[in-house]
This record gives C-alpha cells, sequence and structure tokens, in this order.
C-alpha cells in the first residue's frame, strides 16, 4: 500500500474518529472519503496506520484453562499417533476431540458461571489450553535440544553418507544419448514404474566425505547403490593422497548412519585394521551427521547444477570432475564457521594428526584378511609371510603360546598382533621386524654378541609366575633364600602336605562278599624239568647230606643215573647208598 501523504495524515488525525460514539464513525468515515479521494476500505487500513490506539485490555481469566492436563494428554496422544512419516497428521484436533468423547475417554467441559451449567470446550479453547500444558501437536514436533559436537583438529572425525543422484542417471547403451542424462519428470514418476526399472542399475550414486573440523570435502560417483564394496572403496579413495588436493590421510574417528553397507563385517574390519574408530549415530538422528548431509545439498546446487550444459560420458569422466571441482571448492569457498578457506583449516593439521594411508592394494587385502595364528618362538618371535617379529612388547606375552598377527597398515617393517582388553574390545599391538645380517644372525637389539652383550628379556607372565610359585613353594620371601632352601633338600610347603592323608583317613564302603562260579578247565600247566647235577655235584651234594663217600659208591652213583642226577633225587638217593654202605660195613664182620 502506498504511503499517506502528510494532508491524508493530516485529514485522519483531525477527524478522531476513535473518539467518536456509537454511530458517528460511519458519517466521519464518509467525510473523509470525500475529503481525500479514497475509497472507505483504504480510509480504513490508513486509520489503522494513523490513529493510536489504547493497549487492549487483558482478560480476567487469561491463563486459565478448563481442560484437565490428563484429557489434554490423551487427545495429544490421538494426534500424534494418527501421524504419518512426513508429520501429515490425519487426526485434526477437533476430530480426536470427538471420537475421545464418543468413547467416554475425555468430558473436555467447562461449567458456565452465571448458569452453572456444564458446556463442551471449544477446539480452539482446548488447542489455547494443550499449548498452555505444552502438548500441543505443533510443540510435540519440534526437535529436541542439540549440543555442538566439536573436533579437536583436522582429520580427528570424517563423516560419510551415501546419497542417491535423484536428477541423473548415466546412459551407457544407447548411442544416441550417451553420458548423463536427466530424469525428467515428465518420463521417469511414479506412474511410470518400468521407465525407473529400467535405469535402475545406471542410476548414480555418490558418497559424500567431509572433514568435520575444517569442513573439506570429498565426493565420489557409483553405480549398484549403497553397498559394503562402495563405501569401502569411496572410503579407500578419500584417504589417498591425490596429486595436489590437500585433502587426505587417515582419520582417527569415522561417523556415519546405521546402515547395513556401513556397519558391515567387511568395512569394520578395515577400519579396525586401520585403526579408525567407527561411531554410528542412533537412528533417526540424522543431524549429528548433518555437516555431510549438507554436503549433498552444496553437490547438487554448485557442481551438479551445471552437468546439463557439458554432458558427462562415463562414471570415470563424472569423478574427474568432480575431483576438479572439490580442489577448486575447498581452496576457494569460505567457512562460515572459522571464516577460511577449507583447505586453509585443513592445512594446520600437524604431522602426528597426519595419518598416511596405505596403499589402495594393501587397504582393499585388510579388508578380508584374518587375522593368521602363529606360536611364540622361544627368542619371543613369531613369523609372518617369511619374515619373524619380534612380539617381546606384547603385554602377557608367554612362549609357546598362540598370537594372532595381521598386516600393520602405516608401517611396512612391522605387523599388528590383535589382542582383546577385559571388556572384549579389540586391541592392536605392533611388532617390529627382525633384521637379519648376511650371515642369518639377528641384528641389533634382537640379538647379543657373544662376550659383549649380556642382555636378557624382561620376564614374562610365565617367569613372574614361576617365581612367584618357587616363593610359596619353599616359604622363603627371596629368591636367593628360596634357592637356599631348595639346595638344602628342604620339603615343598615346609612339610605341611601329606600327599596321602586323603587315602588314609577315607571311609571306604564295605563291601558283601559275592557268590561266584568255579571255572572248569582242561588245561594244564606243563611242569618243568627238574634240573640234573653232574656227578661231582651230585657226590658233593652226598657228602653234605653226611655220605661217605667211596669210589664204590661214586661208581653205583653213575650207574644208577648215568646222565646226571635230577636235584630233587639227592634225598633218597643218599639215603639209599647210605643203607648200601651199611650193608657192606656187616658183610665185612663176617
Amino acid at each position: 500500500m502506498a504511503p499517506a501523504t502528510p494532508a491524508i495524515n493530516e485529514a485522519l488525525v483531525q477527524a478522531r474518529v476513535p473518539e467518536a460514539k456509537h454511530g458517528q464513525k460511519g458519517a466521519l468515515v464518509a467525510q473523509l472519503c470525500s475529503a481525500t479521494g479514497k475509497s472507505r476500505a483504504t480510509v480504513y487500513r490508513k486509520l489503522q496506520i494513523a490513529t493510536v490506539r489504547p493497549q487492549r485490555r487483558k482478560r480476567s481469566d487469561a491463563g486459565e484453562v478448563a481442560l484437565t492436563r490428563d484429557e489434554a494428554k490423551l487427545i495429544a496422544v490421538m494426534v500424534m499417533e494418527s501421524m504419518r512419516k512426513n508429520n501429515k497428521r490425519l487426526y485434526t484436533i477437533g476430530h480426536a476431540v470427538d471420537a475421545l468423547r464418543a468413547n467416554g475417554a475425555i468430558r473436555a467441559e467447562r461449567i458456565d458461571p452465571e448458569t452453572g451449567e456444564c458446556k463442551p470446550l471449544s477446539t480452539s479453547a482446548i488447542a489455547r489450553a494443550m499449548r498452555v500444558y505444552g502438548l500441543h501437536p505443533d510443540q510435540m514436533l519440534q526437535p529436541a535440544p542439540a549440543r555442538e559436537l566439536r573436533s579437536l583438529h583436522p582429520n580427528h572425525v570424517w563423516q560419510i553418507d551415501a546419497s542417491l543422484c535423484v536428477l541423473y542417471y548415466l546412459e551407457t547403451t544407447n548411442p544416441q544419448e550417451m553420458g548423463l542424462q536427466v530424469m525428467e519428470a515428465k518420463k521417469f514418476n511414479k506412474n511410470k514404474p518400468k521407465n525407473l526399472k529400467r535405469i535402475e542399475d545406471r542410476r548414480v550414486w555418490s558418497y559424500e566425505v567431509t572433514d568435520h573440523n575444517s569442513g573439506s570435502l570429498f565426493a565420489c560417483y557409483v553405480f549398484d547403490g549403497e553397498s559394503a564394496a562402495n563405501i569401502a572403496e569411496s572410503f579407500i579413495a578419500a584417504i589417498q593422497q591425490r596429486g595436489e588436493d590437500p585433502f587426505y590421510g587417515v582419520p582417527f574417528i569415522l561417523m556415519m548412519d546405521m546402515g547395513s553397507a556401513n556397519t558391515s563385517g567387511m568395512f569394520k574390519n578395515l577400519l579396525r585394521r586401520l585403526q579408525v574408530k567407527p561411531i554410528a549415530h542412533a537412528p533417526e538422528n540424522a543431524r549429528a551427521t548433518g555437516q555431510v548431509e549438507n554436503a549433498r545439498n552444496i553437490l547438487e546446487r554448485e557442481f551438479e547444477s551445471g552437468l546439463r550444459l557439458k554432458p558427462v560420458q562415463s562414471l570415470a569422466d563424472l569423478n574427474a570432475r568432480v575431483a576438479r571441482w572439490l580442489r577448486w571448492f575447498n581452496a576457494t569457498q569460505v567457512h562460515s564457521r572459522h571464516r577460511k578457506t577449507r583447505a586453509a583449516q585443513w592445512m594446520t593439521i600437524q604431522p602426528e594428526q597426519l595419518r598416511i594411508a596405505p596403499s589402495p592394494e594393501l587397504c582393499r587385502e585388510l579388508l578380508t584378511h584374518t587375522p593368521i595364528s602363529r606360536k611364540v618362538s622361544d627368542h619371543l618371535r613369531v613369523e609372518f609371510k617369511g619374515a619373524q617379529y619380534d612380539v617381546s612388547g606384547v603385554p602377557r606375552v608367554m612362549v609357546g603360546e598362540k598370537l594372532m598377527v595381521t598386516f600393520s597398515p602405516y608401517q611396512d617393517n612391522a605387523v599388528l598382533v590383535v589382542d582383546q582388553d577385559a571388556e572384549g574390545n579389540e586391541l592392536l599391538h605392533t611388532a617390529p621386524l627382525v633384521a637379519k645380517g648376511e650371515d642369518g644372525f639377528s641384528l641389533g637389539e634382537h640379538s647379543n654378541v657373544i662376550d659383549e652383550d649380556y642382555r636378557r628379556h624382561a620376564d614374562t607372565q610365565a617367569d613372574l609366575h614361576r617365581k612367584e610359585l618357587e616363593l610359596l613353594a619353599m616359604g622363603a620371601t627371596t629368591l636367593e633364600e628360596a634357592a637356599a632352601k631348595r639346595k638344602a633338600k628342604a620339603l615343598p610347603l615346609g612339610g605341611r602336605i601329606d600327599p596321602e592323608k586323603h587315602i588314609v583317613e577315607a571311609t571306604l564302603p564295605t563291601f558283601l562278599p559275592r557268590r561266584g562260579t568255579e571255572l572248569s578247565t582242561t588245561t594244564r600247566v606243563a611242569q618243568a624239568a627238574p634240573e640234573l647235577l653232574t656227578h661231582f655235584e651230585a657226590a658233593k651234594a652226598l657228602v653234605a647230606k653226611g655220605v661217605a663217600m667211596s669210589p664204590e659208591l661214586l661208581g653205583t652213583l653213575k650207574n644208577l643215573h648215568p646222565d646226571g642226577v635230577p636235584e630233587p633225587e639227592i634225598d633218597a638217593l643218599a639215603a639209599r647208598l647210605t643203607v648200601r654202605a651199611g650193608l657192606r660195613v656187616v658183610g665185612g664182620g663176617q
């Protein structure tokens, strides 16, 4: 509306329309219309601007509500539960009130102070009461307050997200339409699903990566949608040094959503090996990664909007062009937070904060590589890929145990030993390479030169336990005291333990005798043949039994036993020869 002239303003003020009594305002407005040449509507509008009105008196019952809080909660539940994902409300407040009243769940009434009559509250009064209680759907749909998220330095925290390019697809089969094509609304819409199905495998997706501290951007276009392979390849491309682009390196933390591809075992395996901590934000909390969500908007508005003017021939061409645009964008566009270009802020990174990524080939091997079990040798070493590595620095390491070993992504001359802490979290310990000389001996601190070095390994857990047990066994406080007691043949544990006490004091059960059956057999045990004594041995035995041997008795002995005398027959033979000798003595006397 055009501003009023000074003459019109003076006429409006002098007319004093707001001060006129009831029934006189119409005549004053008609006079103003005639004097100013304006219509009644215009005069009324200008009066609203030019007239100073007294402040409206506040209602005496302002702030008072008749609706109870419990009823307001039920109405809010009805409205909120009927809401779609796009926040469209299927139940209005009036609809919800009608349904709840019909079910006897609420009364929503007020008492008329003049008549004492109960009257139902109007929908507007109910809505006002819900606002007073803080339960109005408009209030319930407001987001919860958020805390600002801060990163400490460039490459401290990155964010990554996948997006479907809703406006483009890449044509690679039709020669007449090669390159990136615009998805026109009249050709690709919900009423023509076949057209969408036809180009489903050619629709372009992008992975956006942002450095939270500097705001630097990286993007990579892929086919086949959101998958573990695509996010892994995009992340590997982002951490590599790319020519003159200053934004690279391995972050310490990676924030992402809870998509199955992002949290897949393969991608998480890569992050663990690169010592990157993944943080997946809670469901329905996309604002936690709002920076990378905004990166998609920047790409669409400032890069992809110009693709129609210069056709893209292939996916490689598209990625080359976006890489060139990203270098320009990061180097020239000032960020609203730190008031510097993104590249300038990223360049404040310190050497210990910039972790150089391993080669893409090693990164891809880390995706699927499973740590290998290796046995610890007497020298506290393990073998991996044809080389030896020193594991003496691994906590609680012991000779003969097995360790899980894998590649070290940041050091060519080391491996990682995969361990777990008390909570089951994965721990990685670095084991350096054992360098060898031309003679095959280990060099440096990994070996001792004879008669020059007398270093020894620090006590392992097994060594510490052995010493502890030795002190306990000998009842000593020092190892020297334990050795002295051991040399003096002291009994272990001071002889207090009787190893047979449990046997002696045991109460054994009493067993009743069991009836058996005799075993009948025809088998007999063969008797051994008696030992034969020579004639000299037999004569000697006979003399010992009191037989006075003579040449005649010796001849008799040989006649009786020409092959030797059985030892069991010595007694019988002694009695026989004694009788024979006695007869012969008697016969001689006659």
